[in-house]
């Protein structure tokens, strides 16, 4: 019960603080994404082609017409990757797929150290999973928890993700990482009781 709260105030207080944010569907995952911050603050997505190998070359993020997003600008001259959440390798069965993940409704200011390091370890765990099992799920939480910190660009910088991953609705894991230099840490030491 306990957690059902905490999920409830980290989507809640967004809300109350900064406006109604924008739930969005797409192809291959939902998005609910807050304007104000120019962040997503939860993605939901299935594991669709975990073996896949179509090429990212070339590919870039690109804004949606008719939602405020964060753009190329915020991401220069500090720390932070455009950090895909719903990822890229999880959905490389063709170009075409691929790209849509390439979306700024997808990209998280992202510290690259968490990123390049046990972010994308855990991903490739995902992938794994999905190469055993039929369904699996995965939510991501966008935490903003800190005093607000904005880059350049105006997007406010979250303060850490939390990511559910699930098998066939029943078995689960929950890891929690704080947004900062997390290059060279394992991703399993960011594992906690759900």
């Amino acid at each position: 019960m306990k957690q059902v709260y905490s999920i409830i105030i980290l989507v809640l207080c967004p809300i109350l603080l900064f406006g109604q944010p924008k739930t969005i569907k797409t192809d291959i995952f939902t998005v609910v994404y807050s304007e104000d911050y120019e962040q997503p603050l939860q993605v939901n997505y299935r594991v669709f082609c975990p073996s896949g190998d179509a090429d990212r070359g070339g590919m870039d993020f690109h804004k949606v017409e008719g939602v405020k997003t964060s753009d190329n600008y915020d991401y220069i001259g500090n720390p932070y990757d455009k950090g895909h959440l719903a990822p890229a390798a999880a959905f490389k069965c063709d170009k075409e797929t691929l790209r849509k993940t390439f979306s700024y409704l997808n990209c998280a200011l992202q510290h690259m150290g968490l990123n390049r390091g046990p972010w994308k370890e855990l991903e490739r765990f995902e992938r794994n999973l999905a190469k055993v099992y039929e369904n699996i799920d995965v939510v991501i939480y966008v935490h903003f928890e800190n005093e607000p910190e904005y880059v350049k660009g105006g997007a406010l910088i979250p303060s850490g993700f939390t990511k559910v991953i699930s098998i066939n609705g029943e078995r689960m894991w929950k890891f929690t990482f704080d947004n900062i230099d997390l290059a060279g840490r394992d991703w399993g030491d960011f594992q906690v009781p759900l």
